[in-house]
């Protein structure tokens, strides 16, 4: 099964894209759409056009995205709502099924703790997917809700929390 994740962002849409089979991971690509410069709409487009050709590119099974978090700032939080769905729009008009994890969720799956800093996420994805060096942010951030999707939106976390309850079952 091929994977796509996006981390969506205004100025920088990160895309990491991993194969699974079985419980094995693999990594295939990953980067980012940049939309640094020009007026909303622009920008807005860039981003749904860049979506579309990852997808034609890379013909993923299914995609993780990241849900928008409450910023402090209500205009960046609005802003990134705009490229998540930009991003959105272009999955759903390819067909493409798409799943949505919070940035806990993510970081749950990948490190074992939701409240993971970028570095912590940057280092997992590098060792899960065996990279010779650790991706850039946005790309890992991508590759890590691909990840997160892999393991059912569980992975370490929900692996190790699995198996204590187990071992306390077995105990009493």
């Amino acid at each position: 099964m091929r994977l796509l994740g996006l981390d969506p962002g205004l100025r920088v849409t990160g895309y990491g894209v991993i194969d699974k089979d079985g419980q094995k991971l693999s990594y295939v690509a990953s980067g980012v759409v940049r939309t640094e410069t020009g007026e909303l709409p622009a920008r807005i487009k860039i981003i749904f056009d860049g979506v579309l050709e990852v997808l034609e590119q890379f013909k993923p099974d299914a995609a993780a995205i990241e849900k928008v978090f409450v910023n402090v700032n209500p205009q960046s939080t609005l802003l990134l709502g705009q490229a998540r769905g930009a991003a959105i729009a272009a999955l759903t008009a390819a067909g493409q099924p798409v799943f949505e994890y919070t940035a806990l969720q993510v970081k749950q799956a990948v490190v074992g703790n939701g409240h993971a800093d970028k570095q912590q996420v940057m280092h997992m994805v590098k060792r899960l997917l065996n990279l010779p060096a650790e991706p850039r942010s946005d790309s890992a951030d991508a590759l890590a809700c691909a990840i997160c999707h892999a393991h059912g939106g569980m992975g370490l976390g929900g692996l190790t929390t699995a198996t204590r309850r187990r071992r306390a079952g077995r105990m009493l």
